[in-house]
């Protein structure tokens, strides 16, 4: 594989839930079991990957535009260690992982909202770490909160394992999810819904997506997944209410495939697009849009009322051209928008697949693109973030360079823009008063 970026502790007092081997295919005998009050994001919080309604928008109608180092900047803060992650924003903490390779360390961070100042540390692993390609993290996978836990995935002593901090950094549990083959590392971040936390465990030994409990860290189900033993892959899951019902969405090892979020039970399967994927698809009312990665390169675009096998009836459209490996689709207003890896930047209409323009920004990207009113957010790996509007034609309107490259998703909320870099956090903005907490 010629690029793998992606946007892709333990206290003497903690619950361990351990890892107990379940059957091949745990399922949920009741999804009634799940069913819990849905979590609902404030408004100015960004409390997981992809933002607050999980579709890379931010609820702001506006955000920042212009900043550098020296200027619209309230705050930086140096960040230890080394990580992919986004940060995620929830009330007023900031939280985020990263993993300090010389202490051999993986670590989950909670700074001050208003003032970058960090608030506690807590390690998941102490040691354990596992194979990763060069551009890869060891934390790469961006942490979900649920206003009570914050929900961390690592690979570390070949597991995958969340752990459940409080919001003062307590360990509440941790629990090895399923046994892991890594190639490159990992970074696919966990989805809560309803009761559970779910994560993706694709592999080169045993691909597997599960969904713990989130009071207990209790396997609920495991669902086995196609290992083709060559490659692992990297998108992380989504759940989004696609032809009238919620469904879980995932992409790689050469399909798209739709479950039920509460039983792991599979909907529909699709063939394509790609054995190793990195990115999270996009989705409009009716449609799937799944792109990747390596070796194929193909995006498309599937509707999402089928069961069983439906590559045959209900692909709506493909396309080799604007395919994305890393940075994840945004779909808006009837238009997919597109940023592949190398910068080049496709606008689709949704329903049939025509390119109504093409632009190019410079540089490489493993951040995924965020919406905000009607301009779109990227960063390149150097640290550049263009900014350029939606619509009809292609047209940028700024261009922002901190000088410190990257690889996380920016945060924008509550009136400010969360960048991290290589060796910080920023806070792009007007300095706020202290963020009311939703905890």
């Amino acid at each position: 594989m010629n690029r793998l970026a992606l946007a892709c502790t333990c206290l003497t007092a903690l619950a361990w839930t351990g890892y107990r081997e379940p059957p091949a295919n745990l399922k949920a005998e009741d999804s009634s079991t799940n069913e819990t009050q849905p979590i609902v994001a404030a408004d100015a919080d960004w409390p997981w990957w992809r933002g607050p309604d999980l579709d890379g928008k931010s609820r702001d109608r506006t955000a920042p535009t212009k900043w550098s180092r020296t200027e619209n900047v309230a705050w930086k803060a140096d960040l230890p260690g080394r990580g992919h992650a986004s940060p995620i924003v929830v009330g007023s903490r900031i939280l985020l992982t990263t993993a300090d390779e010389q202490a051999q360390k993986q670590l989950i961070l909670a700074l001050d909202r208003k003032t970058g100042k960090e608030l506690w540390s807590t390690v998941a692993h102490d040691g354990g770490f596992m194979a990763k390609h060069g551009k890869n993290s060891h934390a790469s996978a961006t942490p979900a909160c649920d206003g009570e836990r914050v929900y961390s995935v690592f690979i570390n002593r070949n597991g995958l394992h969340v752990t459940a901090t409080d919001l003062e950094g307590k360990t509440a549990w941790q629990t090895e999810a399923g046994s892991f083959g890594s190639e490159h590392g990992y970074g696919s971040s966990p989805v809560l819904y309803n009761s559970l936390v779910t994560v993706l465990g694709d592999n080169r030994t045993s691909c597997f997506v599960a969904a713990l409990d989130r009071a207990t860290g209790k396997v609920v189900w495991r669902t086995d997944r196609k290992t083709t033993g060559k490659h692992g892959s990297y998108a992380t899951p989504i759940v989004a209410r696609v032809s009238g019902k919620p469904q879980l969405l995932v992409s790689g090892m050469e399909s798209t495939t739709s479950y039920n979020p509460d039983t792991g039970k599979q909907i529909w399967t699709c063939f394509g697009p790609a054995e190793v994927t990195a990115c999270t698809p996009a989705f409009s009312d009716q449609l799937v849009f799944s792109s990747g990665g390596y070796p194929e390169k193909e995006l498309l675009a599937i509707r999402a009322n089928g069961t069983g096998d439906i590559t045959r009836s209900h692909v709506a459209w493909r396309t080799g051209k604007g395919v994305t490996y890393v940075p994840s689709p945004i779909y808006h207003a009837g238009l997919l928008y597109v940023v592949s890896d190398d910068g080049v930047t496709t606008c689709f209409d949704g329903k049939i697949g025509k390119e109504n323009w093409k632009g190019r920004l410079q540089g490489n990207f493993s951040s995924s693109p965020v919406l905000a009113g009607n301009l779109i957010y990227v960063t390149n790996e150097a640290g550049k973030t263009y900014v350029f509007k939606t619509g009809p034609k292609f047209e940028i309107v700024a261009q922002n360079d901190l000088g410190d490259g990257g690889f996380a998703t920016p945060a924008i909320c509550g009136g400010q823009i969360f960048l991290r870099t290589e060796h910080a956090l920023y806070c792009v903005g007007k300095p706020a008063a202290q963020t009311e907490s939703s905890e």
